[in-house]
């Protein structure tokens, strides 16, 4: 079985010595697949199993069991340096888009440069005839452009920042210009990857924080999959009952509650945990880079197209290519692929603005419908009430001790018949010694 890493983060973030409840509750995994991933994982790093005198077992792990796994597995040594290479990869591919938008701009600037420098030489016979060529070409004025030597600074990580040489420490989450480029193309990725992830996490510490019994209302503002036709007789639960193994009970009013005994039973103090009162998806933002950034990028963008319009306007005399040839040939024959990329740098941030408008708008919906369930419970009408009174009868926390356990894999079976032995003659002679008192 393949060893889930929400269980193992989950163990860890527990100290190790964990029952199939507090990890289904933790990782917001179905307890069967719980209980499994805590068997395969045990078994794979020598984890001992604790069984209580109530018959709940304890799953006990080494600290450095990520060590033994990594050690037994080279496919796990393979993934993680794969991880590591992937990184240092997608940086490349991130800053790519910066490097390819510098090196358009560059070319097409130096490509210009030559064709005018070369129509100038060769419409010039002595150094006294400047002003004509001037107003041959609409002045050389139109086509000098600023110093763009300071183009090479957003190479600086800190470009954006007041100075290449800036040496305040900035946040680490911040990018430098050649990423932002990507952020400004691209964006940066679905806000809601693990959407599902902290919809089953909350669910179940909802249930731990009420002590393994609910009632519907109190999961629904955590639910996407209510609608008119199961609001009624609450369907939409039994999703939640399949994954944490709960179980229905009737009030004598014919109200439903929900209880989850393998939720109930934990080696530690259970708290109060504080959750928010309903799943909030989180609205795609255009672009993670700072304001400023994004303006450069457009100004960088429209500088580009604008160059590749001037160039191509130079290269529609198929003679003008032909006389100078060579880099100016291939220009040419590169032309499409310039313009085409500065039509698609400023076309592809325009599209993808107006499809987050659309997706944002259906994630306020969704959002504004789980809002308007935490009403049901905030409001608590007379049926919610009896509702949570019923469910309070069947709230209850066993919480193992160390002198609970009545078998451990820790010790040899002969070993702790003894012990057992030992603990069952000191009770019956504390008994003797009550009655003689």
């Amino acid at each position: 079985m393949t060893l889930q890493p929400e269980i193992m983060k989950s163990v860890e973030q527990l100290g190790y010595r964990v029952t199939v409840g507090d990890v289904a509750a933790k990782s917001g995994l179905n307890i069967n697949l719980a209980q499994q991933g805590l068997l395969a994982l045990a078994s794979d790093v020598s984890g001992h199993l604790q069984v209580a005198e109530s018959g709940d077992i304890i799953y006990l792990f080494p600290e450095n069991f990520r060590t033994i796994l990594r050690n037994k597995y080279w496919k796990l040594q393979l993934k993680e340096t794969w991880e590591k290479i992937w990184k240092v990869l997608f940086y490349i591919i991130r800053i790519s888009f910066g490097v390819v938008l510098v090196a358009s701009i560059i070319l097409m600037l130096i490509a210009i440069t030559v064709i005018i420098i070369g129509i100038s030489s060769s419409r010039d016979g002595d150094n006294n005839n400047s002003s004509r060529r001037s107003g041959s070409y609409g002045g050389g004025g139109f086509f000098f452009f600023p110093n763009f030597s300071d183009l090479f600074l957003i190479f600086y990580p800190d470009y954006g920042y007041n100075s290449p040489r800036r040496y305040q420490t900035k946040d680490s989450s911040e990018m430098n210009f050649l990423e932002a480029i990507f952020s400004f193309l691209f964006g940066d990725g679905d806000p809601n990857y693990n959407l599902e992830e902290r919809r089953w996490k909350t669910i179940g510490t909802v249930i731990k924080n009420n002590k393994g019994s609910i009632i519907a209302e109190q999961v629904a503002p955590y639910l996407d999959n209510i609608n008119q036709s199961n609001q009624e007789n609450e369907d939409y639960i039994l999703p939640i009952l399949t994954r944490f193994n709960g179980s229905p009970e009737v009030s004598p009013n014919g109200e439903l509650i929900y209880y989850f005994p393998e939720l109930q039973v934990t080696v530690q103090e259970s708290t109060q945990k504080s959750i928010s009162s309903y799943l909030r998806e989180k609205l795609y933002k255009f672009s993670e880079a700072s304001s400023s950034q994004i303006m450069i990028a457009i100004g960088l963008g429209a500088f580009n197209f604008i160059l590749a319009l001037i160039l191509g306007s130079f290269l529609k005399d198929p003679s003008l290519v032909a006389q100078f040839g060579g880099f100016i040939a291939f220009v040419n024959s590169i032309y499409w692929l310039l313009l085409g990329y500065a039509i698609a740098f400023l076309g592809v941030p325009m599209i993808r603005y107006f499809v987050i408008q659309s997706r944002n708008s259906k994630i306020e919906k969704r959002n504004s419908k789980r809002q308007e369930r935490t009403k049901l419970l905030q409001d608590k009408n007379e049926t919610v009430q009896h509702k949570l009174k019923y469910a309070s009868q069947f709230a209850n926390q066993a919480m193992l001790q160390q002198s609970d356990i009545a078998y451990t894999t820790e010790k040899d079976v002969l070993e702790q018949e003894i012990e057992q032995v030992d603990k069952l003659d000191q009770e019956w002679q504390k008994r003797l010694d009550a009655l003689d008192n």
